[in-house]
């Protein structure tokens, strides 16, 4: 018997109290959940997948929103300013974001698919795949982004010193955002093989090195040169440039579920096919929320610095609670498409519940820590009265549709590892473009709220989004896909 197997099966003539067989039984699930321990994701109870798969996710994803909220902490030293230039380079940089997303959402479906099918070779295809779709978008997008960079800080909105003192920001955060991109398409290949704590410590790596160089650089702290905002931004891609590396040396050196050879690396056009179908919906899908979140950029930009610097600081506040809820939406994505590969559509939708309920109670937890801890939490970011208060606002204002938000999460997510990227991408141009974008504008021009009615409508927007998105689910057309 296996040592995780032996975790979740209660031994025979066990004495100790139930709460302690419990404690035990639990902490050594944990343990192999951090560990990696193999488990087959369509056979052992849920429960113990869920966890597998749901524990690294919340601790990569942990990790990734304490370097938000340190690199934000350590720019927001340099001045309202340089927070904005981040701010608008960040919203620039979701565009990005939005078609690595797109690409790995499609990656994922295809690679769970096969992985419960039990056909490693064809996962492994998938993969070569769609590592070359990736790095042919990023490559392009790199040399545009670098050339046009002040342009596009111009374009959204910013002032004349924002774009004097973020332009080298924005040129080396678009003109190297392969290592951003190579790093969400591969994490969610091990995602896809039920390899979570392999994502896991590849993301821990480099943001680790992140935190680590931040301060040197923006600063000039030992023999590193003093880069200012720029600092930032080298010491960003340094760290997700050898997180990628990394991953690399996983694939190509069978340390991970499924192993790159040179039989693979050829293109394959039926398969490339496939992850273009998925990843083309998928990807609208991701660029329609993106794209929204640059147009709220582009509102709050035209009531000062102070609106957009207190959003940024609130919203990277926000990561740490919206990223670990996405670990658990992204292990509800691989259980559906593990299962839906090995004919079990009832296991996959019971899993989906029972990740719901689970993030549900934690967003719900977090939200009510922040609506009354909002002073607090913002006043550890910034001293500027009026930045403050824009954060304070807009944390209290969005954290109430925590509870709605993490039964959306989970649902869409879920929809796009059964290989159903299409209903998502239709959710979302529903809320994100026909209701969030004209309601952000009314609010807070054609009413009193002015800024706050921009957050109001984000948690509007919220609620809206987890509803249609949980009656979308409940359907139950994403048991029929084929991929």
């Amino acid at each position: 018997m296996s040592e995780l197997n032996a975790s979740i099966v209660r031994p025979e003539g066990e004495t100790r109290p139930p709460p302690e067989r419990w404690l035990r039984s639990s902490l050594r699930l944990l343990r192999d959940a951090v560990r990696g321990a193999p488990v087959d994701l369509t056979a052992a109870p849920i429960g113990t997948s869920l966890t597998m798969l749901a524990v690294p996710m919340i601790l990569e994803m942990v990790m990734e929103s304490i370097f938000a909220m340190a690199d934000v902490f350590w720019v927001a030293h340099l001045g309202a300013t340089a927070v904005a230039a981040v701010g608008l380079t960040e919203s620039m940089m979701m565009i990005v974001y939005s078609l690595a997303m797109g690409v790995s959402i499609g990656a994922m479906a295809l690679v769970a698919r096969r992985v419960g099918e039990k056909n490693i070779d064809a996962a492994a295809r998938t993969a070569v795949q769609a590592i070359a779709l990736g790095l042919a978008i990023a490559l392009a997008l790199g040399a545009a982004g670098a050339a046009f960079a002040p342009a596009l800080l111009r374009l959204m909105g910013a002032d004349a010193g924002v774009v004097a003192q973020g332009t080298s920001f924005t040129r080396v955060m678009l003109g190297c955002n392969a290592t951003a991109f190579l790093l969400f398409l591969i994490n969610a290949i091990f995602r896809g093989a039920g390899d979570a704590a392999q994502a896991m410590r590849v993301l821990w790596l480099g943001n680790a090195l992140n935190i680590a160089l931040g301060p040197c650089l923006i600063f000039g702290l030992g023999p590193f040169p003093a880069l200012g905002v720029t600092g930032a931004a080298v010491a960003t891609n340094i760290g997700r440039g050898c997180a990628v590396a990394y991953q690399l040396v996983v694939l190509t050196r069978g340390r991970g579920r499924i192993t790159l050879t040179r039989k693979h690396l050829s293109l394959d056009v039926r398969v490339m096919g496939s992850v273009l179908r998925l990843s083309s919906s998928a990807t609208l899908q991701t660029l329609i929320s993106m794209t929204s979140y640059i147009g709220v950029m582009r509102i709050l930009s035209s009531f000062g610095s102070a609106p957009l610097a207190g959003y940024t600081i609130g919203f990277r506040i926000l990561m740490f609670a919206i990223l670990p809820a996405f670990g658990l939406s992204n292990a509800a994505a691989t259980l559906v498409g593990q299962n839906l590969g090995a004919g079990r559509a009832d296991r996959a939708e019971r899993s989906v519940w029972r990740a719901s309920f689970a993030s549900a109670a934690f967003l719900s937890a977090v939200g009510l820590f922040f609506f009354v801890g909002a002073a607090l939490i913002v006043g550890i970011f910034t001293a500027d009265p009026e930045v403050l208060r824009y954060g304070i606002g807009y944390l209290r204002i969005v954290s109430l549709g925590f509870p709605f938000y993490a039964f959306g999460m989970v649902a869409s997510q879920s929809l796009n590892g059964a290989g159903d990227t299409m209903t998502p991408t239709v959710i979302n141009v529903f809320v994100f473009w026909m209701l969030q974008m004209p309601l952000a504008w009314a609010l807070s021009h054609h009413t009193p709220l002015g800024p706050n009615g921009v957050f109001i409508t984000l948690a509007i927007c919220f609620s809206v989004f987890a509803v249609v998105s949980v009656a979308a689910f409940r359907g139950g057309r994403w048991k029929r896909m084929r991929v």
